[in-house]
């Protein structure tokens, strides 16, 4: 074989390869087109399912008018999650005669921990539907449905969570949450500890020997604070928690304020303290003042 047919014979062999490989990463470029094309439709898809999840969370949430309806309560609420869909929980009730504002955490945030939330929600609203009151049996049976269906999902969920209720001038909370703030005329706060008002809900089967209540009385321009740790675990460019002790100066500074105002300038406050910083989990804050 002379040398110009070994070199033809090489050439040829090379345009095929070539050819062959053209083919191939022809295939592939379709074939990852194609998973883009999936793929895009899927983050659309998610996106859509997951703001449907979170207009029905915010839906849910206590509006204005009702809660201008309440005669000797002023009530403001706040809720900003950390994902599309947050893991905390509010919400203020007048059924009755009878005023009851609840707060959640979810451990987490995000869309599992937003489907526990509402699921608290539908528990609470239908046991004050049937007139539960009683502080024991009321929390042994939220838990209680929380709990199997955390199991049925297979999850690890769990939930902090207070009631209180108020009624003839006085303040009934039970539940294990974060310290409630309560600041008083002249801006003195009180800080009133909830771990061994209950237990982390959805946690244990059974937690009814867990579970106590107290009372104290709610003066008039008496103020009560609740939030989730979101606001107090806040973080700033430095990693610096914003913190309890900030929390109860700002709500000091501004007892005199309308409950409106008072949550606005602590939501403010949060917000220029962590600057540009990502939050990192939901924050809640629910404020209440006697008139």
């Amino acid at each position: 074989m002379t040398d110009l047919v070994i070199i033809e014979s090489y050439r040829q062999n090379l345009e095929d390869k070539v050819a062959q490989r053209t083919v191939q990463l022809a295939t592939a470029n379709q074939e990852i087109t194609r998973l883009n094309e999936q793929l895009k439709s899927e983050n659309l898809r998610m996106r859509a399912e997951l703001e449907v999840s979170r207009q029905l969370q915010q839906m849910l949430l206590p509006q204005e008018e009702e809660l201008k309806q309440i005669k000797d309560l002023e009530i403001a609420g706040f809720m900003q999650p950390a994902d599309e869909v947050g893991g905390d929980y509010y919400d203020v009730l007048q059924q009755n005669g009878r005023i009851v504002c609840g707060i959640g955490d979810v451990t987490g945030h995000g869309l599992e921990s937003g489907v526990l939330a509402i699921m608290v929600q539908a528990a609470v609203r239908a046991l004050l539907a049937n007139n539960e009151t009683e502080p024991v049996n009321f929390l042994s049976a939220l838990n209680q449905t929380v709990y199997g269906n955390v199991q049925r999902m297979k999850s690890e969920k769990n939930l902090t969570f207070a009631l209180l209720e108020y009624r003839e001038n006085t303040l009934y909370l039970t539940g294990q949450h974060e310290q409630m703030i309560v600041v008083r005329q002249g801006g003195r706060v009180e800080q009133i500890d909830t771990l061994d008002l209950g237990f982390p809900i959805g946690l244990e089967e059974d937690i009814t020997h867990l579970i106590a209540q107290i009372q104290l009385p709610l003066n008039p321009a008496d103020i009560v604070i609740l939030y989730t740790d979101g606001i107090t675990e806040a973080e700033n460019l430095e990693k610096k928690q914003y913190g309890l002790e900030r929390l109860c100066d700002v709500a000091s500074r501004n007892w005199q304020r309308s409950a409106e105002d008072i949550k606005q300038a602590i939501v403010d406050n949060v917000q220029q303290y962590i600057g540009e910083q990502k939050i990192f989990d939901d924050m809640t804050l629910l404020i209440i003042k006697r008139k």
